[in-house]
């Protein structure tokens, strides 16, 4: 399902980028243009994000990607 229409971002998106290691909304706009159009879409992007957060067991380790 999109979540973000601005920038065509769909919830599988947000997991994936949940699963890399993103945590934030901050991140989701760097790396997928989450509510970077009309920020309609921030809260449930925050949602997925959390929801596939505390999926997640053990601990998380952030390796950040080259710019």
């Amino acid at each position: 399902m999109y979540v973000c229409i601005c920038k065509a971002v769909t919830d599988r998106e947000i997991r994936k980028a949940a699963a890399r290691g993103a945590d934030n909304l901050y991140e989701l706009r760097e790396t997928l243009g989450v509510a970077s159009g009309c920020g309609g879409c921030a809260d449930h992007a925050q949602e997925i994000l959390d929801e596939a957060s505390a999926r997640r067991s053990g601990p998380v380790t952030y390796i950040p990607t080259p710019a």
